[in-house]
């Protein structure tokens, strides 16, 4: 799906941020922060593994809406929670909870926060497709200013574990090699490093499978 035009400026983030790169796994999530007007409530959860972007996207989030965004729902005590979600119904003003899990599985002691809670819709984050892991490789790459070489990325993607956790381990290895050796990054450089690390499957070394994206 590759990155997609957004009616807000959510194609970039701020000096710090890389792109936010919109695939299946998370346009579902990008459609519903870019539509606060429709909420039933002016609150939302939004889950994701590490290193997805949800904070990324908490942050675009609070610049296009003016909302708040409280990031990771273990930062702050259940009653600021309770407050930040009455004054977000009283205000009108939205309120993004990014969390690792769904309020469901949090240990919420006070009743009327999780009775709160129960009314929340839950915005998930899934792991990336292969079309959204390539053009994440190659804007991790740039955010960095390594050379990546064509075709690195579509080589890394059907050959590694499909995940951004395993994305970012991806990036920092080959990112150390390439400042080792010297050089930018090619596609030998990418299977000797990546091989020696077992951060790909030797397995599948030959596969020669390219995902279509647009």
């Amino acid at each position: 799906m590759g990155q997609i035009a957004l009616p807000l400026d959510w194609s970039a983030g701020g000096s710090n941020d890389g792109p936010l790169i919109v695939g299946t796994s998370n346009a579902d999530a990008v459609r519903y922060l870019r539509h606060v007007a429709t909420w039933p409530v002016r609150t939302a959860v939004l889950t994701g593994p590490r290193g997805s972007g949800r904070s990324l996207m908490g942050r675009l989030f609070a610049r296009e809406t003016g909302g708040r965004v409280i990031d990771g729902h273990d930062s702050v005590s259940e009653e600021e929670i309770f407050h930040a979600w009455n004054a977000a119904q009283a205000s009108g003003t939205p309120l993004l909870i990014i969390a690792d899990a769904p309020p469901s599985d949090w240990n919420v002691a006070l009743p009327d926060l999780r009775s709160r809670l129960a009314a929340v819709p839950v915005l998930a984050i899934g792991e990336p497709d292969d079309c959204l892991a390539r053009d994440l490789i190659e804007a991790l790459f740039a955010q960095r200013g390594v050379a990546l070489a064509p075709g690195v990325a579509a080589y890394i993607v059907p050959r590694m574990e499909r995940s951004y956790a395993m994305i970012h381990r991806v990036v920092a290895a080959l990112d150390a090699a390439s400042l080792e050796k010297k050089g930018g990054i090619t596609i030998r450089l990418t299977r000797e490093t990546l091989l020696s690390q077992g951060l790909i499957d030797p397995d599948l070394l030959e596969r020669q499978d390219e995902a279509q994206c647009r």
